[in-house]
């Protein structure tokens, strides 16, 4: 386990770590700060990017599921990611 995911990123929903990633963006972009805050920065948006890429293949799966069912028919077969 990477130091920046036991900082709770695998518990974080979608839309927080998504949030988080925008505010970690939005602070880089304004340029302030130190280098080795920067680098620490970056590592932590990668490991949020990589979970929220996860979360979006997740949902994607999903929706699969419940349009094509097991059958091939229509379904709304509902998925757990908890």
């Amino acid at each position: 386990m990477s130091e920046n995911d036991s900082e709770g990123v695998s518990r974080l929903c979608f839309e927080e770590a998504l949030a988080e990633l925008e505010s970690i963006v939005r602070r880089r972009e304004e340029g302030s700060g130190r280098l080795e805050d920067a680098i620490v920065a970056y590592e932590r948006g990668v490991t949020l990017q990589r979970h929220c890429d996860a979360k979006l293949q997740e949902a994607q799966m999903r929706v699969e599921r419940i349009v094509l069912g097991r059958d091939g028919a229509a379904t709304s077969e509902s998925i757990s990611f908890d």
